[in-house]
């Protein structure tokens, strides 16, 4: 009974995106990337997402997908790292409410963009 307990008390503190080890990490480099990388890659997302979420027919037009947006907006309370941009606000809530299996896709493609990314602004740098 004590692991049953343990264990429900270490999941209700996690993180949303902690469950999924390539989104974790994804977030974890994206949340220590610079502003404009942020934004870039969240406006990434969105696209993403939304063509996720019409090919699997959860919503049937942008309106839907705003609405979805908005209702999850209205539940947080702006402490997290990134509800400081309304742009990566947008994307991690449209994140939050994809399903599991849809989490895990769109992890993927995340993991990729925020490497790209930096391997941009590298190659930048030098």
């Amino acid at each position: 009974m004590a692991d049953d307990m343990k264990e429900e008390y270490s999941n209700q503190h996690r993180r949303w995106y902690d469950k999924d080890p390539v989104l974790s990490q994804a977030m974890n480099t994206l949340e220590h990337s610079d502003d404009d990388t942020q934004i870039k890659i969240a406006l990434n997302l969105i696209k993403i997402i939304i063509e996720h979420n019409i090919e699997s027919e959860k919503y049937e037009s942008v309106e839907d997908i705003m609405t979805a947006v908005q209702s999850g907006q209205g539940n947080s309370k702006n402490g997290r790292w990134y509800d400081i941009n309304d742009t990566l606000k947008t994307a991690m809530t449209m994140l939050q409410n994809c399903n599991e299996a849809t989490q895990g896709v769109i992890a993927k493609e995340m993991a990729k963009l925020v490497v790209d990314k930096i391997k941009e602004n590298d190659e930048e740098i030098e």
